[in-house]
């Protein structure tokens, strides 16, 4: 039957389609729920308890299709209809997934063949995310169990928006079905075979393909180029996949509701940065809002880097606002918040461009993988430390959430993200590293960024217009197709800044190693060349103008040649130190600075720092009172036209600064804030100062 009951006459309206932008009427504030992992019936004291802290949404059944569908053509909505029902007593929006990232036992029953054949042979039932994507039969019944839920809850008020899935990828699928899909896509770019022999080098120990017929198991090829463009392909499965879902959603979903995905980023064991195994930005193409999921270390380890490298990475899908679908409450053990961190970490999102912030998940699980992945709750559901926090971050936002919600922000520094050379280097890594390679690169420039107070935008690699940037960060560009390499050097003629480092301009989309001069096209634009890189073993790096300011060279070390460049550290070895390390060129009306190999944190920050001032990037502070992590600042302007200011204490120690901005009013406080006044925060504290 149909959900009954909802008692708001009045939707949230969080999606104007006719602007093409993402804006919430207030900043959501909630939990993932799962009344179907309850060991007993408690929805209304949980509402209860959600509406006493202030939270606003929760996110339900993307998890529970077995519960949805316990038999073929068999539907239950009793979990679901009264979710929404005790939801809309306490003023609760929701947002529903579609329930097709696990598959139910019968589904594998029906057809065996549904779980995907990978690298390592056929999936065994058990885990989530085991089914091959492409299947038709999970197709077919994907598009029942939605058809069905979307029917039963589109006349819900209190639904606001749609999840597709949940952190979707292709799972490695690779069985013959997948790859003759693969042929065909490649015989489309290559209706020449002889083409694309060529392009990808397959002569190479006789792997040459001279019919299509032929085209052998790419499981086992040896050649990454061959290798990297079928991880394309699945990259695209994922695409396809979340863009078909979208289709369906949007023939029941009302104007006023959006369509989100929780992406999710590379993992160590926490978000570290950009996924290899989506094509984010063609991904967000289908949805409404970009969504994401972000998990970082807690406790001493708590720095607030992985918030906004991830949620800069969000906020560029759609060149908008973004929704937090999951973060960490209590979360892994070691994950447990020293109090006040919660609230910490809520305000980094919202000042980062998140218009809302949701904890996976509300309560903790008794049973099964995740039974010590904590919720909000513990598992014997009283009120804890993380609860009474989430309660002051809830409160806070209902009385000061219409002055920080739709943050609009304007950076001068972006950072240039592309999928194919974290693939490449995935393949090729760098010395010490193999599958997080370019996050590593990428991070080591984002990070130090961050420390000095820079905050920084993400574009794609698609992009070939740069020119509302003064400064472009390039980091590890190994893959890289020659327009791009040209809009590059177009961009520092221009009067654009290019920062770029070791492994860029190597080889094209296809992982061809381009055979002149490295770096290939940007040579002149760096004012530099290479013909040999090595590992650097017991080498050390010298700033040129401070030879006493040192750094190990970690990971990978290009002996560059300065051509019209200057050097601007070296290496410190007997053999090697005739190589600079650093150089910066002025090519056109712009300029260039080239990392050779990586530095530890305070060089690279310190060439950061002088090469940014030295440009005189608008806006940074490079004064000998900005302020420097652990004190994090960020900026924006928020509905009514006012600036922001958040001011954040990343440590255990008091921290005392001078406010150097106009006057205004803080915001947690209500208090009046002068130009010079003293701002004091305690250990994991923040401050928001609106000016007038």
């Amino acid at each position: 039957m149909k959900a009954t009951g909802c008692s708001r006459s009045h939707t949230d309206t969080c999606f104007n389609e006719m602007e093409n932008t993402m804006q919430t009427e207030k900043l959501y504030f909630g939990a993932a729920y799962y009344s179907e992992y309850l060991p007993y019936d408690r929805v209304e004291k949980d509402m209860e308890m959600m509406e006493r802290a202030g939270m606003n949404v929760i996110r339900i059944a993307e998890s529970t299709w077995s519960t949805l569908e316990p038999q073929e053509g068999v539907f239950n909505f009793t979990h679901i209809d009264h979710m929404l029902q005790v939801a809309a007593a306490h003023h609760i929006s929701v947002i529903i997934g579609t329930p097709t990232y696990a598959i139910p036992t019968w589904l594998v029953k029906k057809y065996p063949d549904i779980l995907a054949i990978t690298a390592n042979g056929q999936e065994i039932y058990g885990h989530r995310q085991n089914m091959d994507i492409t299947h038709p039969g999970y197709l077919e019944h994907c598009e029942r169990i939605i058809r069905v839920l979307m029917d039963h809850v589109r006349n819900v008020p209190n639904v606001i928006g749609y999840q597709l899935d949940n952190e979707t990828k292709s799972y490695g699928t690779a069985g013959p079905r997948v790859q003759q899909m693969f042929v065909s896509y490649l015989k489309e770019q290559f209706p020449d075979i002889n083409a694309f022999n060529q392009e990808f080098g397959l002569d190479y120990w006789s792997n040459r393909v001279n019919k299509w017929e032929d085209f052998p198991d790419v499981r086992g090829t040896i050649n990454q180029s061959l290798a990297a463009e079928f991880q394309k392909f699945q990259r695209k499965l994922v695409t396809d996949f979340l863009s078909w879902q979208a289709s369906i959603v949007k023939e029941y979903k009302r104007p006023d509701q959006f369509i989100t995905q929780n992406f999710d980023y590379a993992w160590t064991d926490h978000s570290i940065g950009y996924q290899p195994e989506v094509d984010q930005y063609d991904a967000a193409c289908c949805m409404t809002v970009a969504g994401c999921d972000i998990y970082h270390p807690s406790r001493d380890k708590l720095t607030g880097a992985e918030i906004t490298v991830c949620g800069n990475i969000s906020r560029s899908l759609k060149k908008d606002n973004y929704l937090v679908l999951e973060t960490e409450a209590q979360g892994n053990i070691d994950w447990l918040p020293y109090p006040g961190q919660l609230r910490l970490q809520a305000y980094s999102h919202i000042a980062n461009g998140s218009n809302s912030v949701m904890y996976w998940h509300w309560h903790s699980i008794h049973n099964a993988i995740e039974s010590y992945w904590k919720g909000v709750l513990s598992h014997d559901f009283s009120e804890n430390e993380t609860y009474r926090e989430a309660c002051v971050i809830g409160n806070e936002w209902k009385r000061i959430g219409s002055h920080l919600k739709n943050i609009k922000k304007t950076n001068h520094v972006a950072v240039l993200l592309d999928n194919a050379s974290l693939t490449g280097l995935s393949h090729f890594p760098l010395a010490t590293t193999a599958e997080h390679s370019y996050n590593l690169v990428m991070r080591s420039l984002c990070d130090a960024l961050y420390r000095l107070n820079i905050e920084f935008d993400m574009v794609s690699s698609r992009e070939r217009n740069f020119s509302s940037y003064e400064c472009l960060i390039v980091p590890a560009l190994y893959s890289a197709p020659e327009d791009l390499l040209y809009a590059l050097e177009s961009y520092v003629k221009d009067g654009g800044h290019l920062i770029t480092t070791y492994r860029s301009a190597f080889s094209d989309e296809h992982l061809k190693i381009y055979s002149d001069v490295q770096p290939h096209i940007l040579k002149d634009c760096l004012g530099i060349h290479y013909d040999q890189y090595t590992y650097p073993r017991n080498t050390s790096v010298k700033l040129q103008a401070d030879p006493s300011v040192t750094s190990d060279a970690t990971e990978w070390m290009d002996l560059l040649f300065c051509d019209t460049a200057k050097t601007i550290a070296s290496y410190a070895h007997p053999v090697y130190g005739a190589y600079a390390a650093v150089t910066q060129n002025t090519f056109g009306k712009g300029s260039s600075l080239y990392f050779g190999t990586m530095l530890d944190d305070k060089m690279t920050e310190q060439i950061l720092h002088d090469y940014l001032q030295e440009i005189h990037l608008s806006d940074a502070d490079f004064s000998k009172y900005a302020l420097h992590f652990p004190i994090i600042t960020k900026q924006g302007e928020n509905d009514e036209g006012h600036h922001l200011f958040y001011y954040f204490n990343y440590s255990m120690e008091e921290q005392k600064f001078p406010y150097p901005h106009e006057a205004g009013r803080e915001l947690l406080s209500d208090t009046e804030i002068s130009t010079g006044s003293v701002l004091t925060l305690a250990p994991w504290d923040v401050a928001i100062i609106e000016t007038y």
